[in-house]
């Protein structure tokens, strides 16, 4: 009599079990936990996680409102990978912070660029023009070799340069914020200079930009996760669904040239 009780207990939750899995297909997927900016970035990734889920693979996306926190959580475990920063930012972290992660991939471009509320083109900037730059260290080199580029500096430094290298800045008043702050800030500035991330969120045109980074721009993000992780299958399957012809298309339509393939 007692076997046979066994029997039906086992029958029934194997049927449990079937109907369970049937009905929660996510629930026996691999897991990914991915960091992202807010924006452009997540918007990508949103793209993604839907691919991700018809191709067995679950993205919980992680959103995070600076530069700093991505790296700090990738480091510490609390997500397998993160897409938002470029080479010069990573490689900064990694020396000064001493983390153990690597890039694997490239994801997009976002060209950085000069935005105002109050002047049209470069012809409008004169030596009494306010302009503000993010603070972090590679975002401020990044933006002064822009405005190197633009013609509005000169540099000393061409590869790191900081506002102490600076050799004529033609009168120009250049003003260290945090990124976030900058298009916030555009009615107190006469122009900043200003991360794609930030353009997306603040709902300002990326097409108003007075001048910005092109193609050939070496600040290409990267797809990044901790040292040992890169050749785990459900990483190897994220990153062919990003660099995948369908995330392509989706880039290109979404945001119309604003953000450019980088893989």
């Amino acid at each position: 009599m007692k076997k046979s009780y066994i029997f039906i207990l086992i029958a029934v939750l194997a049927v449990f079990t079937i109907f369970y899995f049937k009905n929660n297909p996510s629930s026996s997927m691999p897991s990914l936990k991915i960091g992202v900016t807010s924006g452009p970035h997540a918007m990508i990734i949103e793209h993604v996680r839907k691919k991700a889920k018809e191709n067995g693979l679950n993205i919980n996306i992680v959103e995070f409102d600076d530069f700093i926190l991505p790296n700090a959580a990738l480091a510490e475990g609390d997500i397998q990978i993160n897409c938002y920063q470029h080479k010069p930012f990573l490689d900064e972290q990694i020396a000064s912070r001493k983390y153990k992660i690597q890039s694997i991939a490239k994801s997009v471009l976002m060209p950085m660029g000069i935005y105002s509320n109050k002047i049209k083109s470069l012809e409008q900037i004169n030596n009494k023009t306010k302009i503000g730059i993010p603070n972090d260290p590679t975002n401020s080199s990044r933006a002064l070799l822009l405005l190197k580029k633009a013609g509005l500096i000169e540099l000393k430094n061409k590869e790191h340069p900081t506002l102490l290298d600076i050799t004529n800045s033609k009168g120009l008043e250049i003003i260290e914020l945090d990124a976030p702050l900058l298009p916030r800030s555009l009615d107190d500035l006469d122009a900043a200079v200003i991360n794609t991330d930030w353009v997306f969120l603040a709902k300002i045109d990326v097409k108003s930009a007075i001048y910005k980074e092109t193609a050939d721009s070496p600040y290409t993000n990267l797809i990044v996760v901790k040292q040992g992780d890169e050749n785990l299958p459900e990483i190897k399957k994220f990153v062919d669904l990003y660099q995948s012809e369908d995330t392509k298309m989706f880039v290109e339509s979404t945001f119309k040239g604003a953000i450019l393939i980088g893989w």
